[in-house]
């Protein structure tokens, strides 16, 4: 071969490897760039790959379904309300379980594209509408987190669509502590914080009108609007939480970290608002504070509201006519045992009003769930499930109970006690039964969802990082993961179980999406991830 012949064919291999280079270098590239995108991923959000739009054939349906269920005064879809409704019942029977009763099933999981600091509350509008609610909750990263805001977001993606701010503590010297959001019949969004209130327009997240609220016999300062709940004409019925006098810290457990402290509390005040000009409408002082969120329920025709208190639990009555608030004198009770603490927001069950009881925690009773009729206060029954405390236990059980009136089933869930109980409640006796108990760590709700016959409970369960540090200590230095669990509702049976991830936000729910997708809001990620059950034989196939 001739020395120009070598030459030229040095040229052409030289041509074809850049080529090769060129071609192979983009595709081994970007498995590079794909196994450097999972590094530090769990194996559900691996095996998800992408975003989780959910089974996109259901969505129809379960609007539909929801539109079928009165929920007077608010927007309705499948959590139009903070929890459900009016009573923050925890029940989304329109919601579906993708997965499967009888066989194995997988979890897939999504962190949303955007972060959302301090995440605390996610709300569904229409299908692929997401409104969340955060910037309210101190983690150790972020321990004065400076207001909160609203924002929307793609349902699939968690990319934010727009975000408002509404506060800075550092500027209005409010405390800030949790907010819930709520959408009313009209779509419009209302949020209440520190002793404000606002409505925002969904579209755009404008403020369209803003309040503020009497504090009560509280200072201005230690005040928090966080129970927000629409009567059934409309009217927004408000309750304020109070922060013991004194107390600088921020965020909810503020009430706990002072109370402990021995700070005293100021009682709380409920207040009535119009919906549409937030004007205040009536008030009424409350005897003593009330640290847990009220309910709304009709009775004998009038529309009721079911406070639990410090010490006791009590009834008021909101009348349309005459625009006032009212007490009820003869609907008052004294549940707790000496040692426990705080009842938590009450549960209706039929004719019954049940209540979580240590919603404060407490280091020498046990939590207890009592039921008492709504028609008669000397009817009541009380049943502790998981027994005693133990010597160096700890009872917390902030989270209200949750509840499935079709099938008579309470659940009632003891975080420092480590356990979550289903019971069984005799709608015409008001008996209660175990009917099982499981060893799971959880501070939040226990949602249900799916028909009577499938129903299925979410329940989260927490891992701590050191097994043998205290679970107070790992509560409240955020030294644990998370994950989420998919149970038979009424045997506690396991049929999915995510991994684990950052802590949830404490109190927080997880809540049910479009397509058979949950949400799982975690302040100390700084996300959301959208999470789906689906059949491991699905998950598994080409």
């Amino acid at each position: 071969m001739s020395k120009g012949a070598k030459v030229a064919v040095w040229v052409v291999l030289a041509v074809v490897a850049v080529l090769a280079y060129r071609l192979l270098g983009a595709v081994i590239g970007g498995k590079v760039e794909q196994r450097m995108a999972r590094v530090g991923l769990t194996a559900d959000e691996v095996a998800a790959v992408g975003p989780l739009p959910g089974d996109v054939a259901l969505y129809a349906r379960e609007l539909a379904c929801q539109q079928q269920i009165p929920t007077p005064g608010y927007y309705p879809s499948l959590n139009g309300a903070e929890i459900s409704d009016a009573e923050r019942s925890g029940r989304f029977p329109c919601a579906t379980f993708a997965g499967s009763f009888d066989g194995a099933n997988r979890v897939l999981a999504w962190r949303s594209e955007d972060q959302y600091p301090g995440v605390s509350y996610i709300n569904n509008g229409r299908p692929g509408e997401l409104y969340l609610v955060g910037g309210e909750y101190p983690t150790l990263a972020d321990p004065v987190p400076i207001g909160p805001w609203v924002a929307k977001a793609d349902a699939t993606t968690g990319k934010q669509v727009w975000r408002t701010y509404l506060d800075n503590l550092n500027a209005s010297g409010h405390w800030i502590a949790n907010a819930n959001l709520n959408l009313l019949d009209n779509g419009t969004i209302v949020l209440a914080w520190a002793n404000q209130v606002v409505l925002l327009d969904p579209e755009n997240g404008h403020i369209l009108r803003h309040a503020t609220l009497p504090g009560g016999e509280a200072p201005v300062e230690d005040v928090n609007f966080k129970h927000v709940t629409v009567a059934p004409d409309g009217t927004l019925i408000l309750k304020d939480q109070t922060r013991p006098l004194g107390c600088t810290v921020q965020g909810t457990m503020a009430i706990i970290t002072c109370t402990e402290k021995g700070m005293t509390q100021p009682n709380s005040i409920l207040v009535a608002v119009d919906p549409n000009t937030l004007a205040v409408l009536d008030t009424l002082h409350l005897p003593e504070p009330a640290s847990s969120p009220h309910i709304i329920a009709m009775y004998q025709g009038r529309i009721a509201i079911y406070i639990g208190m410090n010490t006791s639990a009590r009834r008021y009555f909101w009348d349309p006519a005459t625009r006032q608030l009212s007490a009820d004198s003869s609907w008052v009770l004294y549940p707790m045992q000496p040692g426990q603490t705080t009842a938590t927001a009450p549960t209706m069950v039929g004719d019954w009003v049940a209540f979580q009881l240590n919603g404060a925690g407490s280091e020498t009773v046990a939590s207890s769930i009592l039921v008492v009729d709504s028609r008669d206060t000397t009817r009541k029954e009380i049943i502790f499930p998981f027994g005693q405390l133990e010597k160096g236990q700890w009872s917390f059980a902030p989270p209200k109970s949750g509840a499935d009136p079709e099938n008579s089933m309470i659940y009632s869930a003891d975080m420092g006690m480590g356990k979550v109980a289903g019971i069984k409640l005799d709608q015409a006796t008001g008996k209660l039964e175990v009917a099982f108990v499981l060893d799971n760590i959880t501070t939040t709700f226990q949602p249900i969802l799916g028909p009577k016959d499938r129903r299925v409970l979410l329940l989260t369960n927490m891992k701590k990082n050191v097994a043998r540090e205290p679970l107070k200590l790992a509560l409240f230095t955020e030294n644990y993961t998370e994950q989420l669990t998919w149970r038979d509702a009424l045997t506690g049976r396991i049929l999915a179980e995510s991994d684990f991830f950052e802590p949830l936000t404490i109190n927080s729910l997880t809540t049910p999406g479009y397509g058979g997708r949950v949400y799982f809001p975690t302040a100390v990620g700084r996300s959301f991830f959208t999470l789906q059950v689906v059949p491991a034989a699905a998950a598994s196939a080409p």
